[in-house]
């Protein structure tokens, strides 16, 4: 943040409330729309380490502002579906299950399908993403995430020792084509989109690069096999870790409220779009901060 900003900022008063016993916390009482001071800033990036998901109530900001509170974390990551950005905000992904009075979409209407860490499939993944509430239903449209902090920590003994210096594949395209014949919402990628979703290469086993913590690293949406094993054994291992990985205890559900900023860790969480009935609007928009090489 600039020295101008800097020196505008003040120390504000708000209350950090864990949500789940696994994972999650709400924010009550901050303004996101004004200047964080460095000493908000601090606190808010340890609670976020410390419970991986940041619930923001009743945020009343801008696409400006979500962005700019979003690259306080770090460069933002721009989705291969362009079609889905926001006008004249191009790093906010539009997530929506609306459709314009011609039919076309004005966002990705499935989004959260199945269990992910969001683009693991990127040779740099991404350190989190800030899904910010604009329209919400009736009923519906909770987002559920797993701790694999503690998935890992609970994993048996000996299915430690077995993945511990293995490495997975992650694929966007993994389960296009499975999407694709289910929804609108996924268009037949050109040639230089699918040069942006080349396979990608991690530790079944990853290192949290702040906190030291490990965590389980696959997910049943991105990652296809386990290098070097057979395809057999890959996939039976892959299947034991996937229902291992989101079992209840591991899991937060998050009931939207009205202008909710909700920001979670991908490298410390998955998590999962419960569903939305199909006649009732959901719109939400979405940064994704870049993180680092996975280890």
């Amino acid at each position: 943040m600039s020295a101008v900003l800097d020196s505008a900022s003040s120390t504000s008063t708000f209350d950090i409330r864990p949500l789940h016993d696994s994972l999650g916390a709400e924010v009550v009482g901050l303004d996101l729309s004004r200047p964080l001071s460095d000493a908000d800033f601090a606190r808010i990036h340890r609670a976020h380490l410390d419970h991986h998901v940041l619930v923001f109530r009743d945020q009343r900001i801008t696409p400006a502002e979500h962005v700019a509170f979003s690259r306080r974390f770090g460069p933002l990551q721009i989705h291969v579906l362009k079609d889905f950005q926001l006008a004249g905000h191009p790093e906010i992904l539009i997530v929506s299950n609306i459709k314009n009075d011609d039919g076309k979409p004005i966002g990705l209407g499935d989004a959260g399908y199945f269990w992910h860490s969001d683009l693991s499939y990127k040779a740099v993944p991404s350190l989190g993403s800030l899904l910010h509430a604009q329209e919400l239903p009736s009923e519906g449209g909770d987002t559920l995430f797993a701790n694999q902090h503690a998935a890992w920590d609970e994993l048996p003994e000996a299915l430690k020792n077995a993945v511990g210096g293995l490495q997975a594949e992650h694929s966007y395209l993994a389960r296009y084509e499975e999407l694709r014949q289910r929804s609108p919402w996924r268009p037949k990628l050109t040639e230089a989109q699918l040069a942006e979703v080349i396979p990608a290469v991690h530790p079944v086993v990853r290192t949290h690069p702040e906190t030291g913590r490990k965590a389980l690293f696959v997910s049943e949406h991105f990652t296809t096999r386990i290098v070097g094993l057979p395809e057999d054994e890959s996939r039976a291992l892959l299947a034991e870790l996937f229902a291992h990985s989101v079992q209840d205890r591991f899991v937060y559900r998050h009931r939207w409220q009205p202008h909710d900023l909700v920001f979670w860790d991908n490298r410390s969480v998955m998590h999962l779009a419960a569903g939305t009935p199909d006649h009732l609007r959901r719109r939400l928009n979405r940064t994704t901060v870049e993180g680092d090489l996975p280890f």
